[in-house]
């Protein structure tokens, strides 16, 4: 490994755990830009889902109540989820890093100019199954293509007026059940040769680490806090990916 291909790759993974930790999805979202810089994309999708599904376990312990409390929710999202996974790995085999490189950044820049509206928009407060599970089928395409299965559906829930608890309480085992779907695939596809598995030794301890100080700074943060601090994140990081692309 030469020292840039280390420098990128525990910039990701330090990224992409400590979002992980503060708002239990994202961490594609944050790491993949630093990724495909230096792999291409099937490596770079193997290594953001697994790190995202080790990093995660912590996540779920802390909501681990309200996602007994809120079960019921998890059907209607897991199995269009899961439908759409083999969709999105399939398509990852016709796209380059900067294409999705710019897929990330466009995502990255909506997702913080929603939340930093978020306030405006209305609650929904009815049940919508068939947009839930359209959103979850999404997310799914989303997750096999780029690892991101949440970051659609954390905007769509955001609409509900649930507490931040509420929200992860599903988004994270959505998340977790998409991205060991999606790690699967790759495997089978050949994805975690050696490369891959040298880059996971060094990115896993790193986004562990950083997803503790993610969880750390979570169970300090008010929700308006959270949600500023949220949409700081995602807008600094998507112009940064496309600064980088021009």
């Amino acid at each position: 490994m030469t020292s840039e291909f280390i420098l990128f790759l525990v910039l990701g993974a330090a990224a992409g755990g400590f979002v992980n930790g503060l708002a239990g999805t994202g961490t594609a979202l944050f790491s993949l830009g630093f990724y495909l810089t230096i792999l291409p994309p099937v490596a770079a999708i193997a290594i953001s889902s697994l790190v995202a599904i080790l990093a995660g376990f912590q996540g779920l312990w802390v909501v681990r109540y309200d996602i007994l409390q809120n079960r019921k929710r998890l059907p209607g999202f897991l199995i269009p989820g899961l439908i759409g996974v083999p969709i999105g790995v399939t398509m990852l085999d016709f796209v380059n890093a900067d294409a999705l490189r710019l897929m990330i950044a466009v995502v990255l820049i909506v997702y913080g100019g929603f939340f930093a509206f978020r306030s405006t928009l209305p609650s929904i407060d009815v049940a919508m199954p068939k947009i839930d599970g359209g959103i979850a089928l999404i997310g799914g395409v989303l997750g096999g293509l780029a690892s991101m299965s949440g970051a659609l559906p954390v905007m769509w829930l955001s609409m509900r007026p649930w507490s931040k608890g509420e929200i992860r309480a599903l988004l994270q085992p959505f998340n977790m059940v998409i991205l060991v779907a999606t790690a699967t695939m790759l495997f089978f596809k050949g994805a975690y040769g050696e490369t891959v598995v040298g880059a996971l030794m060094l990115a896993i301890p790193v986004a562990i680490i950083s997803s503790l100080v993610g969880l750390f700074v979570f169970n300090r943060l008010s929700n308006a806090l959270f949600r500023r601090l949220l949409i700081t994140l995602c807008l600094l990081t998507g112009l940064g990916i496309l600064y980088s692309l021009m």
